[in-house]
């Protein structure tokens, strides 16, 4: 009997491994859609009234011209007059918001567009924050270099590697990494520290 039963629960649990993270990609996927499609509504109500499409395609359409519209903003802020425009509008509006610089760091620092990011040129690093005689040891990223061989170390939390904790820490506790890549170890920090020994023993 116990081994029927340890039988159905390795299949269910099977099972919802499978199944689960597609159904939670799915129904985040549906609600990034159903949300963006909330937002451009006052650009879909008169389009729709000249275009007899289903509301799916022209929820569809106005998202394609929002991104084309970004492609054309991203080429224009390369010149030299858009960045003397983006300088302007961001001074600007820095005034007007004052959270905007904080939520447009965070947004570049995700992102990897910042030349500071560490998500984009940081060094992987094992440190052992309480010491170099405790074992202890976490995996973190190097966000600057002190003149006097100190790090900046940022360790990210798990599941979500966009919150953590900063360290400055002497050399003698950081033992960099250089054959791992930043984003193998943020998909080790995302899946809680799984496949670590297997990226640490390259």
């Amino acid at each position: 009997m116990n081994s029927i039963n340890n039988f159905v629960k390795k299949s269910v649990l099977g099972g919802l491994l499978v199944v689960l993270p597609a159904v939670v990609v799915f129904f985040t996927i549906r609600w990034a859609f159903y949300t963006v499609a909330e937002i451009i509504q006052p650009l879909v109500t008169p389009l729709n009234d000249r275009i007899n499409a289903p509301e799916f395609i022209i929820d569809l359409l106005v998202i394609l011209m929002i991104l084309t519209g970004c492609f054309v903003v991203g080429n224009i802020a390369a010149t030299g007059f858009g960045k003397w425009l983006h300088t302007r509008f961001d001074n600007t509006l820095s005034i007007l918001a004052p959270g905007y610089n904080l939520v447009k760091d965070i947004i570049h620092q995700v992102l990897g567009n910042d030349s500071n990011s560490p998500f984009s040129k940081g060094d992987v690093a094992r440190a052992r924050l309480f010491g170099p005689d405790i074992k202890t040891e976490v995996t973190g990223i190097i966000t600057s270099h002190h003149e006097n061989g100190w790090y900046t170390l940022f360790v990210p939390t798990g599941p979500n590697p966009t919150s953590g904790m900063m360290y400055h820490l002497p050399p003698e506790q950081v033992t960099l990494m250089p054959t791992v890549k930043v984003d193998e170890a943020l998909r080790t920090i995302i899946s809680c520290g799984a496949g670590s020994g297997e990226l640490f023993s390259r």
